[in-house]
């Protein structure tokens, strides 16, 4: 059966001004005519991007139903401008908020993955704030909120905490790239002013949580503090007994589009393809 959708075109927009200008690359999936399902947002994790495998499949699945999907590109990743080192976590949310606010979807569901849940409930509380497209539902793959403070802060090491004075940053092994993962002063100090797990948070919609218990980036217990801030929303929290951090293996994927699907499903009167 051939594609009715072709495969979007990269689109780019600027987001800052002078020189906090940069480029950000965005795929955008539109709906079907006549469908009015929620567009998926997909938020990737760090140093991750728009073609990783989970994205690919959230794009496949909205292609399927003939939802909208939209996926971008953080500056400093994947096809977008910027530096890496220039990221922090209020620079990427400023990003992902402008992507949404020039798109202009009615309503929303982000499906946001490791560092990428951190920015999905961000939005939340950023959409309540100033207003904007209506939050139908998150789904959080091993979300990684707050993890400057509460993942790497208190494990620094004595040679970390040297180059970060020093440096204004430090270099870790990555089990996924063989180029270090870098963590910056500036995201560190920036991680601070984005957090979430410091009270209650209110989404305001139903949210799905996917974590592995042998996710060796994100402990489970960290999935179980992010459900007690969560207090007033209604939310599944489903632990994969053996998964990574990725939870990119077949059986994982299908959970986590049976977890949309069941959003879509939830915030509309589509019928669901088993």
């Amino acid at each position: 059966m051939s594609d009715p959708m072709p495969d979007a075109q990269p689109q780019f927009m600027t987001v800052g001004d002078g020189e906090a200008a940069r480029e950000i690359a965005m795929l955008v999936r539109p709906a079907q005519t006549g469908n009015t399902a929620p567009s998926l947002v997909w938020l990737s994790g760090y140093r991750s991007d728009m073609s990783g495998t989970k994205a690919l499949e959230l794009d496949g699945l909205a292609r399927e139903l003939g939802v909208a999907c939209i996926r971008l590109d953080y500056s400093g990743h994947g096809l977008s401008g910027g530096s890496f080192r220039d990221g922090t976590i209020s620079r990427w949310l400023e990003e992902a908020l402008a992507v949404i606010r020039h798109l202009g979807p009615d309503r929303i569901i982000l499906v946001g993955s490791s560092m990428g849940g951190w920015i999905a409930l961000r939005l939340a509380q950023e959409l309540a704030r100033q207003g904007g497209p209506k939050l139908a539902g998150m789904v959080l793959i091993a979300p990684a909120p707050d993890f400057t403070s509460e993942l790497i802060e208190p494990n620094l090491t004595a040679k970390e905490r040297k180059s970060l004075a020093e440096r204004g940053y430090f270099e870790e092994r990555s089990q996924y790239s063989p180029e270090p993962n870098i963590y910056t002063r500036a995201l560190i100090e920036d991680g601070r002013k984005n957090r979430v797990l410091d009270g209650m948070i209110e989404t305001g919609c139903p949210v799905h949580i996917l974590q592995g218990m042998k996710d060796p980036d994100v402990p489970h217990a960290h999935a179980m503090k992010l459900l007690e801030h969560l207090p007033a929303d209604d939310v599944v929290l489903t632990f994969v007994r053996d998964g990574d951090h990725r939870l990119s293996r077949p059986g994982d994927i299908a959970l986590l589009l049976s977890a949309v699907k069941g959003i879509i499903r939830s915030s509309t009167n589509m019928q669901m393809p088993i």
